[in-house]
């Protein structure tokens, strides 16, 4: 489904991402381990086209690369940034009306999916976005990529500052996800979870893929974890 190929990114002069390979099949969660600072948010904001790429980011045989971001989110591809960007003055509701691509016509989500998933939501679906607790934030900013109907879904840290009972419900949505046919290229830190739910991940070190395998492999290589993923 997604394939990138020796994928180099930059601001400014400073060289972030050096020839980053990975892939992305039909259902699967892929996770993108890796201390802050190594290039993993860069990664999706290349794919996305919020930083220009050098490189192949091929989508179902398509190449995207350098393609303005709402092009990409057009072919399929959504994506779920770390600093959970809603419009706080539009309630719940609304929000995720605007995920929509055109009003009234829904695809895999619509309403009454995210409010089962996430009752908080549903409670507070006629209030302020901007009066909602920091999860809740990151619960309905997911919710509206989501109802954009992607086929492909990027997502940056979501369980980031979230309380337990919210990673948990994080990781639900996520598996829920998978199981309606959406990929999911997953950014996180938290290991657990990581290990729990993905297919396949990668170890992301200085802008380049150090790893590629299974959570048991991961789980079996010590050495690669304490160089690259522990503190």
């Amino acid at each position: 489904m997604l394939e990138v190929s020796d994928l180099h990114a930059y601001y400014g002069q400073s060289h972030i991402l050096h020839g980053v390979d990975l892939r992305v099949g039909e259902g699967e969660i892929v996770s993108l381990l890796g201390r802050n600072g190594v290039g993993r948010s860069t990664t999706c904001k290349a794919i996305m086209g919020l930083v220009v790429p050098q490189g192949q980011v091929r989508y179902r045989g398509r190449d995207l690369a350098g393609l303005r971001p709402d092009l990409v989110s057009r072919a399929g591809i959504g994506y779920v940034p770390e600093d959970r960007q809603i419009f706080p003055t539009l309630t719940v509701r609304q929000n995720l009306e605007l995920g929509l691509k055109r009003p009234g016509r829904f695809g895999r989500w619509n309403f009454t999916d995210v409010f089962r998933l996430f009752p908080n939501l549903d409670a507070r679906q006629n209030t302020a976005a901007g009066v909602l607790s920091g999860g809740e934030q990151q619960m309905l900013t997911m919710c509206c990529t989501l109802m954009g109907d992607p086929e492909l879904i990027l997502i940056d840290e979501p369980t980031e500052g979230l309380a337990p009972k919210l990673v948990e419900q994080v990781g639900v949505l996520l598996e829920e996800i998978a199981r309606r046919g959406v990929s999911v290229l997953l950014v996180e830190q938290k290991l657990t979870i990581a290990l729990k739910i993905s297919s396949r991940l990668y170890v992301m070190g200085h802008g380049r893929i150090v790893f590629e395998g299974t959570p048991a492999e991961l789980q079996a290589n010590a050495a690669m974890r304490q160089e690259w993923l522990e503190v």
